[in-house]
């Protein structure tokens, strides 16, 4: 009894012992345990550092009583940023971590931080203990990756919010007119209609214009027609001796007058004045007169409809009718616009005077932000401009300022694509990817795509960014870059045709890339003089690794 009793105290210390001795033995022999990871250079993806880590354990080394932490460490200037451990425990380990087999094992974890400034320079290191027989022994720290590459934030990722057309032309055209009236049937033109208001104003009309130096009287035209009542054929007849009557009449009325002669026309019925007249009038049934326009295109069944109604037709008779056996006299005018000096010079002393076209192009070409905001208002609150709205939208996200850009929006309907776009872009700005991109899936213009183009880099897929920015036109920096993230060199060097200091940058990266360290410091020299915070940067830049900046 007393022999068995020694000899099993004798055998837990040496079990002791050895479960001591394995433990050890895993600090010892870690060397051997294989740590491969994916990036080796560690790379930020839309804010975020991604990588997985394989640790292959070697036959005979897991100890089957212990328990490992692997505790993964990315280590940057500034500080360092730790993952919660990985736990791994030997087979008689009655636990729930994840069991390691004594025989050999390969495990595969996902490493994720969030990126932080300073990261750029950094370093990922798994840390570990091994615990066992009520000891905790540290296991050497291993050094798995490098990084972090931030390639992807050279994006221009503010969005392409394009301006609205003003509409603004330096040249417009208008139109004097005057005319005479024809009594029913007849073509023979009447004293008084020569003496009338409508000849003396058009008289007026033109000495004033010809007394304007910004204008000019490009053409004149007489245009005879019949109104719409009796058989179609003699109304052309009727209206076509109106024209040579009206004619003749011009050339008493606008004797000394600085014109040249006019071209003259027979419409014959006037179912277009007769249809704008009815649209203007006071009619009770004029709805109805409309349908019967829309329904029928026969002259005569349209009349005949309209006759049927015997107490629309005699309202007809009383209020349309007469008013469309005419002959108009026309002025064709051109009038040049305001100068942009002289725009600039009303916009100081009376913009009263501008109309909304021209307010929205003197903001254009005022410098200060405040003014053409005032300009913007000012369209909306006397025109209602919706253009005036959106370009006010457009302004204060061309100034960052976001909430009131979404406050002018708010006031837009949601169909126009322009405005779709704004939203994508006020949405990107917010970090919400998601919404964004339905945004921009709506509005179908060039800017959304180039917009989309920028959300698809900033979340990482690269290969969709490429197809969406290949054809866009303007800025070239976002196009180079998706080019470059996908490995497509060439490419990106065609696509950089700006010399600014990000592009030169991105040359710089391509130089780099291809082993050429003679067009990484040129490049970098070149981008420097654009802009000088691109020194700390490339200092910094796992891209430039190996170079002598």
């Amino acid at each position: 009894m007393t022999k068995t009793l020694k000899f099993l105290a004798a055998a837990a210390i040496l079990a002791a012992a050895v479960s001591c001795a394995s433990t050890e033995k895993m600090v010892k022999m870690a060397e051997n345990v294989i740590v491969t990871c994916d990036p080796a250079v560690l790379e930020a993806v839309g804010g975020n550092i991604d990588a997985t880590v394989k640790v292959t354990y070697p036959a005979d080394y897991f100890n089957p009583k212990a328990i490992v932490e692997v505790t993964p460490v990315l280590v940057y200037d500034g500080g360092e940023a730790k993952m919660a451990p990985f736990v791994y425990q030997g087979e008689k380990v009655k636990d729930n971590y994840k069991t390691v087999s004594a025989a050999g094992q390969t495990v595969t974890e996902n490493i994720h931080f969030d990126f932080v400034e300073g990261m750029e320079k950094a370093y990922l290191e798994l840390r570990g203990v091994v615990k066992g027989n009520n000891k905790e022994l540290a296991l050497p720290s291993r050094k798995v990756a490098d990084g972090v590459n931030t390639t992807y934030m050279l994006v221009k990722s503010d969005g392409v919010v394009p301006f609205k057309a003003d509409g603004y032309a330096n040249t417009f055209t208008d139109k004097a007119e005057g005319q005479i009236l024809y009594t029913v049937n007849s073509s023979e033109v009447r004293g008084k209609e020569l003496k009338g208001s409508s000849i003396k104003n058009f008289q007026d009309a033109v000495n004033k214009l010809n007394a304007n130096d910004k204008a000019k009287i490009t053409g004149t035209e007489i245009v005879a027609y019949a109104s719409p009542e009796g058989a179609e054929t003699l109304n052309n007849k009727l209206s076509d001796k109106r024209s040579e009557t009206a004619a003749k009449a011009w050339d008493k009325v606008m004797k000394g007058y600085d014109v040249a002669a006019p071209e003259v026309k027979s419409v014959g019925e006037d179912w277009e004045g007769f249809q704008k007249l009815v649209n203007e009038s006071n009619i009770e049934d004029k709805e109805l007169i409309l349908r019967v326009l829309s329904m029928y295109s026969d002259p005569a069944v349209r009349e005949s409809e309209i006759r049927n109604m015997s107490q629309v037709f005699t309202a007809l008779k009383g209020e349309v009718l007469p008013e469309l056996r005419r002959a108009r006299f026309i002025a064709n005018v051109e009038y040049e616009n305001y100068t942009a000096d002289e725009l600039l010079a009303l916009v100081e002393k009376d913009s009263d005077v501008l109309d909304e076209a021209a307010l929205l192009h003197a903001a254009t070409l005022v410098k200060d932000n405040a003014k053409k905001e005032a300009l913007y208002e000012k369209a909306i609150s006397k025109y209602n401009s919706k253009t005036g709205q959106y370009n006010l939208a457009a302004l204060f996200l061309n100034e960052g300022k976001l909430a009131k850009a979404e406050g002018a929006l708010s006031k837009l309907g949601s169909n126009d694509p322009d405005v779709l776009n704004a939203l994508g872009v006020v949405a990107m700005r917010k970090g919400d990817y998601e919404a964004a991109a339905k945004y921009f899936k709506a509005s179908k213009t060039d800017a959304s795509k180039a917009n989309q183009g920028v959300v698809d880099l900033l979340t990482g897929n690269y290969e969709k960014a490429a197809q969406e920015l290949a054809d866009v036109k303007g800025c070239c920096n976002n196009t180079a870059l998706a080019y470059i993230l996908t490995d497509q060199l060439e490419k990106a060097e065609k696509a950089i045709h700006c010399e600014c200091g990000s592009c030169l940058y991105m040359k710089a990266i391509i130089a780099a890339r291809k082993g050429d360290a003679t067009g990484v410091q040129k490049n970098l020299a070149a981008a420097y003089k654009k802009d000088a915070s691109l020194r700390e940067r490339a200092a910094n830049d796992i891209e430039f690794a190996g170079y002598d900046l």
